[in-house]
């Protein structure tokens, strides 16, 4: 299998007047600061030999010194195809794909490395080094390092099942948790024979739902006689299961969902940190503190509980913390229903869901009580299956690797993470912040 062979090693820039000063010593390649914040240039390096489909893993290093925010100042990218020396702009016909390379720090260096896969019609990667935003410090970089790298056989589709039930089963009373396990479980074991999902996810609390008894008299641990006949479902057919319950923790209880895995066991448990209004949030029950994401099978997941998706930073934190999916039992929506607003408004509902997935970049899988609005919604905010309440369950299947890219021919996710600016975000974490509920003097 041929190497890459290197072709061209020059330096770039958008404008003559924004070149920084570059100098090349053999295999180092300085850039440094030209002494206005219009600086923005490097270095672009152009190989020869791409085979279509391989992966390739590059790894890219820089020294830096007087940079203050290097996030900002320094980037490394990859574009398979051609691209245009001196431009700020990429045209898309000429750049088959390009892609971020990842970067991590220390005090004087940053390392930068993805593993890539070049595209169809192109047998060409350039790498671009940027020194950028700064009129004070430099940097030299080293020629990168590019394997090729055989990625084994992996899940490439995940089939996911919203178990419900249909609009209006629920007519008769729901007395005790047993009722709710003869409710849902056979509709689990239905879906488990019809569609064969990887994945199933049902409501909120959906071990208790219906009860007349509190949070707290009815709350259960997550791993107990009550919640087994779930985790024998997914130890019988080999999947996850993802249930909505009032969890005992000692002297605590706790609104959860927790992910049952293949072998039965609990692979993860997550408590609602924001408590509906209204009841909840004064009812006994404690909050949860933190976002995790689990590492399964299928793939990383979080999740959100009903009210926590009306604080944006829940998602956020769920996409931030690296998930794939985002699984949401939901009731209800207060911003999808007002007192007179006639109902549940399905449009609106839908709206605020496929934003939480293009914003975050995650699938949502969302499963609401009374079924209708019920959904799967993939990463650029397409509505895979919904549900209006007239199934007890719907399926939809997720493309691990889905080659979607924005209209730049960056990779959607990698843009939607690079561009972010952590340090312009303080009040994102100002526990004396309150929006726009400042006080005003009248």
């Amino acid at each position: 299998m041929a190497e890459l062979v290197l072709e061209s090693v020059a330096p770039w820039a958008p404008h003559v007047k924004a070149a920084p000063l570059t100098e090349r010593n053999n295999d180092t390649l300085a850039v440094a600061a030209n002494g206005t914040r219009t600086c923005v240039g490097g270095w672009q390096l152009t190989y020869s030999g791409v085979e279509a489909g391989k992966s390739y893993v590059i790894e890219a290093e820089a020294k830096y010194r007087d940079v203050n925010r290097v996030r900002d100042v320094l980037r490394c990218e990859a574009f398979f195809g051609d691209l245009e020396l001196n431009a700020s702009r990429r045209r898309v016909k000429d750049v088959k794909a390009w892609d971020f390379l990842l970067p991590e720090w220390d005090d004087s260096s940053v390392h930068f490395s993805r593993c890539l896969m070049a595209p169809e019609d192109t047998e060409q990667l350039i790498v671009r080094y940027t020194f950028r935003w700064s009129a004070v410090g430099s940097a030299e970089w080293q020629l990168p390092e590019i394997m090729i790298r055989e990625i084994e056989d992996e899940p490439t589709s995940v089939s996911v099942c919203v178990v419900t039930g249909q609009l209006g089963d629920r007519k008769r009373i729901f007395a005790s948790i047993q009722d709710n396990v003869d409710f849902y479980l056979p509709l689990c074991r239905d879906a488990c024979e019809k569609e064969k999902p990887d994945l199933i996810v049902l409501p909120e609390i959906a071990l208790q739902y219906g009860m007349k008894d509190s949070a707290i008299d009815s709350a259960v641990p997550a791993q107990s006689k009550e919640t087994e006949p779930f985790a024998n479902l997914a130890r019988e057919y080999g999947i996850h299961v993802l249930l909505g319950m009032w969890e005992r923790d000692e002297d605590a209880v706790h609104n959860s969902a927790v992910l049952f895995g293949p072998t039965g066991a609990v692979e993860g448990v997550y408590r609602k940190v924001h408590l509906a209004v209204g009841g909840e949030m004064d009812s006994g029950v404690l909050p949860g503190d933190d976002f995790p994401v689990f590492d399964t099978q299928i793939g990383r997941v979080g999740c959100n509980i009903c009210m926590d998706s009306s604080a944006v930073e829940s998602s956020r934190m769920i996409g931030l913390n690296g998930a794939d999916f985002l699984l949401l039992p939901i009731m209800g929506d207060h911003r999808a229903q007002f007192p007179d607003g006639g109902g549940w408004d399905t449009d609106r509902f839908r709206a605020i869901m496929q934003t939480r997935a293009m914003d975050n970049q995650v699938c949502m899988v969302v499963a609401v009580n009374t079924a209708k609005g019920s959904c799967v919604i993939d990463r650029t905010g397409e509505v895979l299956v919904w549900n209006d309440g007239s199934v007890p369950y719907v399926r939809a299947t997720i493309e691990l690797e889905d080659g979607i890219r924005a209209v730049s021919g960056g990779c959607l996710r990698g843009v939607n993470w690079m561009q972010r600016r952590p340090h312009a975000y303080g009040a994102f974490g100002d526990e004396e912040n309150v929006g726009g509920l400042l006080v005003r003097e009248y």
